[in-house]
């Protein structure tokens, strides 16, 4: 089924009106019961060695991963698994995107629905809807930042899952890069996901994987790691020093490490190239 308001199958970081956010301060309504504020990193950068303080752990309640695909197979099935009134107001939070797309003073309408998708839709579907009215709102990178730099964690991180349906180049990267500063699990494996592949430059995207093997975040988040960590031999060497310096302290070896630096062996068979779902063009390996 395809929501009556919006075109899925165009990509919508070229349409946003243009009038400017003047007010710095975001008035939204009760705070979502999903919100978490996420742990910076200390450093500021994203660590390649282990560090005595403990990662900050994912909430409790932690939502579902919004499926794979287009937003259009997105929306039925998030449709098919809410209730009357969650679907109610999805469909009227979707016209309203779809009326009134991109930015529109302080804060347009929007985007507070935005904050109240946990409340409506319960947590675990929150990031889902949430993605689904930025892609009605024809979210361009402007908007897209401006709701992650004044939303809360879940908002952070359900940019972060909407980016691949809604910015093509690399413009976005500078969302990435800052969810790859903090210790908030949840944010980075948002961070890590089908845009991170895309366009994080080869240094950055293996800093990325080494964040992950600190926290604690499943390199199973970490979208295209196959094709990604093939042949990539500083990306072994990385792992390796840190594996060196994980026993050297007494300390266990992730198990996830083990499978990505066998991913890094050359002689394997590489994987074959992945398809974008939702947008224009194919994944390139990046050198």
């Amino acid at each position: 089924m395809t929501h009556p308001h919006t075109a899925w199958d165009t990509p919508a970081a070229n349409s946003e009106a243009t009038t400017p956010a003047t007010d710095t301060e975001r008035t939204i309504p009760a705070p979502d019961p999903e919100a978490t504020t996420p742990a910076p990193d200390p450093q500021g950068t994203i660590p390649t060695t282990d560090l005595e303080g403990t990662p900050a752990p994912a909430p409790e309640g932690t939502p579902s991963k919004p499926p794979e695909g287009t937003p259009a197979d997105l929306y039925d099935r998030l449709r098919a698994q809410l209730g009357a009134d969650a679907r109610d107001w999805l469909e009227q939070a979707l016209g309203e995107a779809a009326a009134q797309p991109g930015i529109r003073g302080p804060i347009s309408v929007w985007e507070l629905r935005l904050a109240e998708a946990g409340r409506r839709c319960g947590a675990e579907y929150a990031d889902a809807a949430r993605v689904l009215i930025m892609h009605s709102a024809r979210a361009g990178t402007d908007a897209l930042s401006r709701v992650y730099s004044q939303g809360t964690a879940a908002e952070r991180r359900s940019v972060l899952r909407a980016l691949p349906h809604l910015v093509d180049g690399p413009e976005a990267l500078p969302l990435v890069e800052d969810a790859l500063r903090t210790n908030d699990t949840r944010i980075l494996a948002a961070a890590v996901g089908p845009y991170a592949a895309r366009h994080l430059a080869p240094h950055h995207w293996r800093h990325a994987v080494l964040k992950c093997l600190f926290t604690g975040v499943p390199v199973a988040e970490v979208a295209d790691l196959d094709r990604r960590a093939h042949a990539d031999a500083e990306l072994a060497r990385m792992l390796r020093d840190y594996a060196a310096e994980r026993t050297a302290a007494g300390r266990p070896v992730p198990e996830d490490l083990h499978r990505v630096l066998t991913l890094t062996d050359p002689t394997a068979t590489p994987p074959a190239q992945s398809v974008r779902h939702g947008a224009r063009g194919t994944d390139g390996k990046e050198s």
